[in-house]
């Protein structure tokens, strides 16, 4: 008896368009969910940077108290700090503003307020990067 072979058709190893398209929908949707993520991480460290600046004003502001007996009133601002030689000069935010200063204060209602008008620049908002958040 004889046998006889079936010969079916090789299979080339490549992709299908419907595989290559599949692939690629993946890959940047993948890319998509990175950078928005690394934009949150961005944002969190401006935060930081600008709590950090306003955590150096407050020790300024601590030893202007110490040298005067009494805190920078708000008109005077914390332009006195540069004048009075308690820092050689004013940081700006992480968005490029300028920080307040408030005596009294709105959240610390015994002393005083330092912020930054945060990322949308107006200042008094739920964006404020304050001292009263160190």
């Amino acid at each position: 008896m004889k046998h006889t072979r079936i010969h079916l058709p090789h299979r080339r190893g490549a992709f299908t368009l419907v595989e290559m398209l599949l692939v690629l929908g993946i890959i940047g949707l993948l890319v998509g969910v990175g950078v928005v993520s690394f934009g949150g991480v961005l944002e969190g460290g401006k935060n930081k940077t600008a709590l950090g600046h306003i955590n150096q004003i407050q020790s300024a502001v601590r030893a202007y108290e110490v040298d005067t007996m009494k805190l920078p009133t708000t008109s005077q601002g914390i332009g006195i700090l540069v004048e009075k030689g308690k820092l050689k000069k004013l940081p700006v935010d992480p968005w490029g503003n300028a920080y307040h200063y408030r005596k009294p204060g709105t959240k610390d209602k015994g002393g005083f307020d330092i912020y930054s008008a945060g990322p949308d620049g107006t200042a008094d908002n739920a964006d404020d990067v304050g001292s009263w958040q160190l």
